[in-house]
């Protein structure tokens, strides 16, 4: 069922506080809210999230083709030129800029979806699909984590993961989100801890291999937070790996600047199992409108960030993990 924000976040809690497992689905400015049990999920929406599914493995067994049609770099220049005057005017320490690119290819969504590897996956209706390898929270016991995901570099460049633990801009951007995620679960939980720093993970990126560096933030939640699934949400809501800091200040920037809705991309989806929740941020994000496909992507800027790197980043993420 769609809710409007408010109406959302208030079916949320009411299924948490009943233990109904239910899939639920937040845009990126939380104006639109997925929520459904489990039970009675619509059959054209699939989920993954690490080893819960509702749909079965299969293997893809026919070749593919696959085109894209990435924003011209002085476009994307003169963006990231408009995040430099406001770091520059102290408004904003990091954002997150993103586009959208046309792409062309003979697969449908569904099996794009079916085929790709990742931890986190969702297809909703033939209208959009996310194969995210970043997790947003998840709830165990009465502890919540969460992994905010900062710096990517290309596996095969030589020494690639030193090269990207070592890179101070890369570790300057990874310090602030991490700081902003410990504040957010600060607002919602007591013993905040980073239990791991900036340790590194190798995805696969179509023909080639990544490594992306994330951080693991935990805190305590109060007793009874399963009634309260919803709220908590609203309070730690949008990712701030994929806003920036100061994140209200960051977002206003960034209605600004980018030229397009971002809708469900950058957003979260999870399943609450009755006990735990898992939920993932959906990047990696490709929308349909109309007959033509769109693959939505982008990175953080900080003021040490340099165009041509942070223009080659976003294409280079402009992938199937097939």
């Amino acid at each position: 069922m769609w809710y409007g924000k408010e109406e959302g976040y208030r079916q949320i809690d009411t299924l948490g506080d009943a233990r109904t497992p239910f899939l639920f689905i937040i845009s990126y400015d939380q104006n639109r809210i997925f929520v459904q049990p489990l039970k009675s999920l619509d059959n054209d929406i699939y989920y993954k999230l690490e080893t819960w599914r509702n749909y079965p493995v299969q293997k893809r067994e026919k070749g593919f083709s696959f085109s894209k049609q990435p924003v011209a770099f002085a476009r994307y220049q003169k963006a990231l030129a408009k995040v430099h005057k406001e770091i520059r005017q102290g408004n904003t320490y990091l954002l997150n800029l993103t586009f959208k690119t046309p792409i062309e290819t003979d697969l449908s969504l569904k099996e794009i979806f079916t085929y790709a590897r990742a931890k986190f996956k969702l297809y909703f209706k033939d209208r959009f699909i996310c194969f995210s390898p970043e997790r947003f929270v998840e709830i165990t016991g009465d502890t919540i984590a969460t992994y905010p995901m900062k710096g990517t570099i290309d596996a095969d460049i030589p020494d690639a993961k030193a090269k990207i633990l070592a890179d101070e801009k890369e570790m300057a951007e990874h310090v602030m989100i991490v700081d902003l995620m410990r504040n957010d679960l600060g607002i919602i939980g007591s013993e905040v801890k980073v239990e791991q720093f900036r340790y590194v993970e190798k995805i696969r990126a179509g023909d080639k291999a990544l490594l992306q560096v994330s951080s693991k933030i935990t805190a305590k939640l109060p007793k009874g937070w399963h009634s309260r699934i919803g709220t908590l949400l609203s309070q730690i809501l949008p990712a701030g790996s994929i806003t920036g800091t100061p994140k209200k200040k960051t977002v206003e920037i960034i209605e600004k600047i980018e030229d397009f809705d971002r809708g469900f991309y950058t957003g979260v989806f999870g399943v609450f199992d009755g006990a735990s929740l898992r939920s993932g941020v959906m990047i990696r994000f490709i929308e349909k409108e109309g007959k033509q496909l769109y693959y939505k992507s982008g990175g953080g800027i900080t003021i040490d960030s340099d165009a041509r790197s942070e223009y080659e980043e976003l294409i280079d993420k402009i992938y199937f993990p097939l």
